[in-house]
């Protein structure tokens, strides 16, 4: 999971772990890929801010995939709609919640995410 913001990342950290998953926490976009490179065959889904320091979500992702191409995606932002449409993050298909995210909406998109099969470049925005 990539988020910039330490409170944030902190509050999903505990929710995911608290339902039984196991995070692996970045600071940014490059930490992202760094730490994916690190753990690829222990990661079954990432969950990247769109709008982070040292690499975008969209950036991160594109270089995640060059490691596993079929890795599940879910992308989050608080940002307005029109600057993440920009971003090619509201295409069809691709995963995306917005901030604040409540616990309930988190929890079942991360679920509805791991249990689809997954499909080369469905998530790529």
């Amino acid at each position: 999971m990539a988020e910039d913001d330490p409170t944030l990342r902190k509050l999903v950290l505990k929710i995911l772990q608290s339902h039984g998953y196991t995070v692996i926490e970045s600071v940014d976009g490059q930490d992202a890929v760094d730490r994916f490179r690190e753990n690829s065959d222990r990661i079954d889904l990432v969950v990247l801010d769109v709008i982070m320091p040292n690499k975008n979500g969209s950036e991160a992702y594109q270089e995640i995939i060059m490691v596993k191409p079929a890795i599940k995606a879910l992308f989050v932002s608080g940002y307005p709609s029109d600057k993440i449409n920009k971003m090619g993050m509201l295409q069809a298909g691709i995963n995306f919640l917005y901030k604040p995210l409540s616990l309930d909406t988190l929890l079942r998109k991360v679920r509805e995410i791991l249990d689809h099969p997954a499909e080369k470049g469905k998530n790529q925005p």
